[in-house]
């Protein structure tokens, strides 16, 4: 290999030395250029990689110079971890937003019974629902606690719909409180596309219970 290379990362062209891609020996990025390269040439010979290429240039100014950067971040952790460069990772990893995504809302999420599962079933209930219709909506009961959890049972009996379309949440044993759940219901319905937002479900006069004390209703825009 030349001491100069030229790659094209998804569409993008950069030149760098080879002493730089390969500057961490145990990355995956180093064991592309180890040897016999295993990558494809594109038409003009240079070497290519099918990723994002506007990410590529913070990966390299890391190589050179040890920049962590600031910008992009998310995206470009992704990239990291694909490359596998340890310590750029770890770096990263101690950045506010990675930081406290990693290890403050992620964790805090574990704690929640079948979040994610949830998340997909709000989703496949609004889809359902949204046949020659602007707007759909879901009811979602939030319990944090095992005794708001029976108390909340009494409340779904008396509710005047489909029992089996309100997705439930909680209990869970963490610090967050009920409006910090739903930020993260909202956030990650967003990071899919879906434009919602959410409000507290005001049952029919009569309930037993302040039903906005454990239902709330996410409403879908889709057009």
């Amino acid at each position: 290999l030349s001491s100069i290379v030229e790659l094209n990362v998804g569409g993008e062209m950069y030149t760098t030395m080879l002493s730089t891609l390969k500057k961490h020996p145990g990355s995956k990025l180093a064991e592309m250029f180890t040897g016999q390269p295993k990558l494809r040439t594109d038409s003009e010979g240079r070497f290519f990689i099918d990723r994002p290429g506007t990410y590529f240039k913070y990966i390299l100014e890391y190589l050179r110079s040890n920049q962590v950067p600031t910008q992009c971040v998310q995206d470009v952790y992704k990239e990291a971890l694909f490359y596998d460069i340890e310590p750029l990772i770890k770096q990263l990893e101690d950045s506010p937003q990675i930081f406290g995504e990693l290890v403050a809302r992620k964790q805090f999420l574990a704690h929640v019974p079948n979040y994610s599962e949830n998340i997909e079933l709000m989703i496949r209930i609004a889809r359902a629902e949204a046949v020659a219709s602007r707007q759909s909506s879901v009811i979602v009961c939030v319990v944090r606690t095992e005794e708001d959890a029976a108390r909340c049972q009494d409340a779904l009996n008396s509710l005047d719909m489909d029992k089996k379309s309100v997705v439930k949440f909680g209990p869970w044993k963490a610090v967050p409180s009920i409006s910090d759940l739903l930020d993260c219901i909202q956030m990650d319905i967003e990071a899919k596309g879906y434009k919602i937002s959410c409000q507290p479900h005001t049952a029919e006069k009569g309930f037993r219970f302040k039903s906005h004390d454990f239902f709330y209703r996410f409403l879908f825009t889709w057009w």
